[in-house]
């Protein structure tokens, strides 16, 4: 018998000599848990590196001590490496494994010789076929057996090329090799003959084929427990064992005498899934650590399998969203009763006592003060929860001070501020102000009538307040409401006078010039009546230099339903910097539609197009579905699904997809434009075919500024298509509606030319869910940005796609793709699996992680998310270097 390590050790401790005791002692403490075959390799992997292997192997030839011996387990080299060793017959020569079994003893020989091939002292084929890879010349086998009761059961080897073992090297490799026999199962090494080895394939050592899947089964994150006939415990993991005990005190005994005898119906249940042959399934509380598990009872031959997973987070966020959608349904729910309410409002006191009544509550503010400007100087209306001296210092502020209420009247935007230190971040000369209010959380929202801001309508809170996109969007509408209550007693001349005022202010003052899309757009008052309706169009930038291109229609006419498109319009916006797909965005604007009024509808046609594909998406709410020319000259409608207006409809509503070429022309309009009392509908939109046949042949021979950069046509100059939209807006509407005819609905006309993003600036990767992925992302980025000659961005963009990246990996799941794209931006996309929204988080100053988004929120000049099919996309944008 090898000696033990203490007696072969001699003279001085050696660092080698300390490392192999570390070992051992690891090895001492890591037994508990481990399987057979775990247990030979972790061994073999703590023998290769105490001596600094470059590989090695352990062979196993049952406890007969016979031969041949078989390959079990191997480390440091890919299994096909070894292929030659997988079987080492029984007349092999003395290599060093079959050396070590047969003379019991340490053994030390080489592998091969200077000219590359095995020692001439061995021939055996198995051998020599086992040395495929170019190993280096002064390469040693060092193998011990492994002792069993009567003899060796195999060899535990360690390919070196580090010289012969120390001392302590050599005392490790027997104790090492012990400690793996000791832990090895008894049925492994008891009965296995010589011809059964014979008939297994190479390699299929049973140790190591069957434990994985008990592997499996015991570290199953799931709790998993057997019972038999008799309801007694056989099987029990690692899991099971944290809910019912140690596996010691539970197998062998009915499963109801332990912990899960106190789990309400667990007996019974258990009994009709055994009676019923049928799975059960049944969520309970479990009384040791009062968590919520799913218990799922199937029944097997002659017994039962319990799957037991813990559904606590799950239970939680669902009595959230439940609590969250009850809150909602309380906020929206007097919305219709303010509405209605408001109608009967006289003065402006009634007004003031309405929204108290019906706004306050919802949102459990505390306070509210309403207020307008009249004769150049600032009036409280009425106000709640106000002292009288307050109110008397509000009319005191100079009208060129800098106050929530100026800038809102200025810039016709609400205010959010949620803490009294972003109200003083804002205005510090406002402090002592905010301090008298005795508030915390403020909304100041902008009250406008007739096209003019009227007044301010504060909203105020006992205790700091976190303004959700909801409630942003609930306020936002409810100011709309309060201010038309407000100037109901405006006279109809004041009225009349001011309401193309207000169309035209509602509408948007210039079409934004963006990458995707060049457009024009015309609104035609009617011109008998009023002269005032609720067609609107808009063409809002998004994320990825992808368009939303809207048209709209509140039905009727009046100061009230350019009001409602106001608010729409409003809405519309709000929705759309949450980049919500067509049909979201339509279902939202339903419930809002619904919430002012039952008699209230309006038809929209929402787009969006995505120049990195081509692919433009449509939603429609009971609009006249758009024309497209295509750049060949053919002209077509699109077969939108017949879903009705807004405020009749039932979501979802449908979303169809189109690819259009570059250069196609997207026509949107009212019904207003092709539909009057002498022409219905089809010959309306006849006529608008008709007139956009010419249009895009006639584009193409327009003046162009030179390669659009991917090696395609010259791409026309942004002002030369502008104009030529121009003109064929003027066709259009010359065309469908003469000026010698009289109208009683206005209309509205929007033409979109599309364009693509170069091939050349889109590049696009799929990384690994694995935190590998940060450092291919950086990579990847390094290389694009070097490609793209934007040097100056790479170490903000390393670390912006680095940090997403990083955030998936531990917070989301995959699959993981990285896109960038070169525009008037660089734009930074990761897309993942999960559709869990990022926030920016408060991190501690001693908090080691956490301000991933803050440090992205720094570095980027706009940042956000948006929801795909399968999960959501992360991006950010960046200012380019300015050129030289």
């Amino acid at each position: 018998m090898v000696p033990e390590p203490s007696r072969i050790s001699a003279g001085p401790v050696t660092s080698t000599e300390s490392s192999a005791e570390h070992r051992l002692s690891m090895l001492a403490a890591a037994g508990t848990g481990l399987t057979g075959g775990e247990a030979l390799q972790y061994a073999l992997d703590q023998a290769v590196a105490e001596l600094t292997g470059l590989a090695g192997m352990a062979h196993w030839c049952g406890p007969s001590g016979g031969r041949p011996l078989h390959l079990a387990v191997v480390s440091g080299l890919p299994r096909a490496a070894f292929q030659g060793w997988e079987e080492i017959g029984a007349d092999a020569p003395s290599g060093a494994p079959t050396h070590a079994v047969r003379d019991g003893t340490f053994a030390w020989m080489p592998v091969v010789d200077a000219a590359g091939s095995l020692p001439d002292d061995t021939h055996d084929t198995a051998a020599s076929r086992s040395v495929t890879l170019s190993l280096p010349t002064a390469t040693m086998v060092a193998a011990v057996p492994i002792p069993g009761p009567d003899a060796p059961l195999g060899a535990l080897s360690v390919l070196t090329a580090s010289g012969e073992p120390t001392a302590g090297q050599r005392a490790f490799l027997p104790a090492v090799a012990r400690w793996a026999a000791q832990r090895v199962p008894q049925s492994t090494t008891a009965g296995v003959s010589r011809r059964w080895w014979r008939e297994q394939p190479a390699g299929s050592y049973p140790l190591i084929a069957q434990e994985p899947v008990v592997h499996a089964l015991r570290y199953l994150r799931d709790g998993f427990l057997v019972v038999d006939g008799d309801w007694r415990t056989s099987y029990i993991n690692v899991e099971a064992e944290r809910l019912l005990g140690p596996a010691e005190d539970v197998l062998g005994r009915v499963l109801w005498d332990g912990p899960a005898g106190r789990v309400p119906g667990l007996e019974a249940r258990c009994r009709q899934a055994a009676a019923d042959g049928a799975p059960v399934g049944c969520d309970v509380q479990w009384p040791t650590d009062e968590r919520w598990y799913h218990i799922r009872l199937v029944p097997v031959p002659n017994g039962l399998t319990l799957y037991v997973t813990d559904v606590t987070e799950t239970k939680i966020r669902v009595a959230q969203r439940a609590a969250a959608e009850r809150a909602t349904a309380q906020r929206t729910a007097p919305i219709g009763k303010l509405t209605s309410a408001l109608t009967y409002a006289v003065t402006a006191r009634d007004v003031v006592e309405v929204v108290a009544e019906y706004v306050l509550p919802p949102f459990d503010a505390a306070g509210l003060v309403v207020e307008v400007f009249e004769s150049g100087r600032r009036h409280v209306v009425g106000s709640v929860g106000y002292s009288p001296d307050f109110l008397r210092g509000i009319t005191e502020t100079p009208q060129a001070h800098s106050s929530p209420f100026n800038d809102v009247l200025r810039t016709r935007l609400p205010i959010f501020m949620g803490s009294p230190a972003e109200y003083i971040a804002l205005y510090p000369g406002m402090a002592e102000r905010a301090a008298a209010s005795g508030k915390q959380a403020w909304a100041f929202l902008p009250l406008i009538a007739s096209g003019d801001p009227i007044g301010c309508c504060a909203i105020s809170f006992h205790e700091p307040h976190h303004f959700t996109g909801e409630e942003r969007a609930l306020l936002t509408a409810l100011s709309g409401l309060v201010g038309q209550a407000l100037a109901r007693a405006r006279l109809y001349d004041t009225e009349h006078a001011r309401a193309q005022e207000l169309q035209r202010g509602l509408l948007p003052r210039a079409l934004p010039s963006t990458p995707a899309v060049v457009a024009a757009a015309r609104y035609l008052p009617a011109r008998s009546g009023i002269g005032i309706g609720g067609d609107w169009y808009d063409v809002i930038p998004l994320s990825a230099d992808r368009v939303a291109l809207v048209i709209g229609d509140v039905m009727g006419h009046g100061l009230t339903e350019a009001a409602t498109m106001g608010r729409l319009r409003t809405a519309v916006h709000t929705l759309a910097d949450l980049d919500l797909p067509p049909d979201e965005i339509l279902a939202h604007l339903n419930d809002l539609v619904s919430d002012l009024g039952d008699d209230l509808y309006a038809t929209c046609l929402y787009a969006i197009y995505d120049p990195t594909t081509g692919l433009c998406f449509l939603a429609s709410a009971g609009h006249p579905p758009p024309a497209i020319a295509l750049p060949d000259g053919t002209v077509f409608f699109a077969d939108l699904p017949p879903d009705p207006p807004l405020g009749a409809a039932e979501p979802p509503f449908s979303t169809i997809q189109l690819h259009l070429p570059e250069d196609s022309l997207l026509v949107l309009y009212t019904d207003g434009l092709v539909e009057s009392a002498t022409r219905d509908i089809d010959s309306g939109m006849a006529a608008v075919a008709r007139c956009l046949t010419v249009g895009p042949g006639a584009f193409r021979t327009g003046s162009s500024v030179g390669p659009s950069g991917d090696g395609r046509a010259p791409r026309p100059d942004p002002c030369d298509a502008r104009e030529h939209l121009d003109r064929l807006c003027d066709a259009l509407t010359t065309t469908l509606l003469p000026a010698q005819e009289l109208t009683t609905d206005d209309a509205a006309l929007l033409i979109a030319r599309v364009q693509r993003l170069a091939p050349q600036n889109i590049a696009s990767w799929p990384l690994p869910a694995e935190p590998v992925a940060a450092g291919l992302a950086r990579r990847h980025v390094r290389e694009q940005l070097t490609a793209w000659h934007l040097d100056d961005l790479l170490m903000t963009t390393e670390l912006l796609a680095s940090e997403l990246v990083g955030n998936v990996v531990r917070h989301a799941k995959g699959p993981i793709q990285l896109r960038l794209l070169l525009s008037r931006t660089l734009i930074c996309e990761v897309f993942d699996g999960s559709q869990a929204t990022p926030r920016i988080r408060r991190a501690a100053e001693t908090d080691e992680g956490g301000r991933g988004l803050q440090l992205v929120a720094a570095f980027s000049q706009h940042w956000g998310a948006r929801y795909t099919i399968d999960g959501k996309c992360i991006w950010t944008e960046q200012p380019l270097p300015a050129q030289p």
